[in-house]
């Protein structure tokens, strides 16, 4: 009982040092209306807290699973977002319900052909967009899945991590520019949903593969993809941010998918397991 009480305070304490870091970024988003200026240093926000939280506890800071693991799950963590990106987006090009504008690098006087452009962005972008996504997965994935799975199920651990992911971007959504076009009373839920899928599957993720990494590169190569070098080559043809971003039912569907694959495999995970 003791080692339970233990494990709840430090889960507690590191929800309470996330919201009281992420304040200070909030403040900011409210005052100006724009996310995007602290927006890398707010997803630091949560990483930060378990730092705190495991220095407070007296906790080793390996304990977040450094090493790299098993090829295979690094390469489910990067491959994923590409497939579920690519038969999203294509999906609405195809059937119209988002128009599709190629982009491709110019060096020198010399433009690159799109796939090669694409590429080219993907791993140059690649590195910084999954610095930025291990300030967030120290936090969720690093500290809090494997403490709550010391105290309970698996499918708690994936629904309660994903409650708090989610719940700690609505200030951004609604007091900032984080979000779509769309209205609210949409995409919160929407957006709500896709994390709890996203959350069953990164959970999977983190405790099948014993490692802190293939979250990373998940997050990292979501966030390049989805609500960048896609969307990018989106345009707008009259329902298109219904189905694209992360607000958008593309994403929603593709969360629930992975989620409930997720799920399944998950049920008898522990820490390392």
């Amino acid at each position: 009982m003791v080692a339970l009480r233990l494990g709840h305070k430090k889960i507690l304490c590191f929800l309470l040092l996330t919201l009281t870091i992420s304040a200070v970024f909030y403040g900011s988003m409210i005052s100006t209306g724009a996310a995007g200026r602290v927006g890398a240093a707010w997803m630091w926000s949560p990483g930060l807290a378990a730092i705190l939280t495991q220095l407070l506890f007296r906790g080793k800071l390996g304990d977040f699973s450094w090493r790299p693991g098993k090829v295979r799950y690094l390469l489910i963590g990067y491959v994923t977002p590409w497939l579920y990106g690519l038969i999203v987006y294509i999906t609405v090009w195809a059937t119209g319900w988002g128009g599709f504008q190629a982009r491709s690098i110019a060096v020198g006087e010399f433009r690159l052909p799109f796939v090669l452009s694409l590429l080219a962005q993907a791993t140059l972008l690649f590195v910084p967009a999954c610095l930025a996504a291990l300030g967030e997965e120290i936090g969720w994935r690093g500290l809090l899945v494997p403490e709550l799975a010391r105290v309970t199920t698996f499918t708690r651990v994936a629904l309660l991590t994903g409650a708090a992911w989610a719940l700690w971007h609505y200030p951004a959504m609604l007091f900032a520019d984080y979000r779509s076009q769309v209205p609210l009373w949409f995409q919160l839920p929407v957006f709500t949903i896709s994390v709890l899928g996203m959350s069953v599957f990164t959970a999977w993720l983190r405790l099948k593969s014993g490692s802190l990494w293939p979250a990373v590169l998940w997050h990292g190569n979501h966030n390049l993809l989805i609500q960048g070098l896609f969307l990018n080559m989106t345009t707008e043809t009259g329902f298109t941010e219904y189905m694209v971003d992360d607000f958008g039912i593309g994403v929603l569907l593709a969360s629930l998918v992975m989620g409930y694959a997720s799920w399944r495999k998950g049920m008898a995970l522990t820490v390392g397991g």
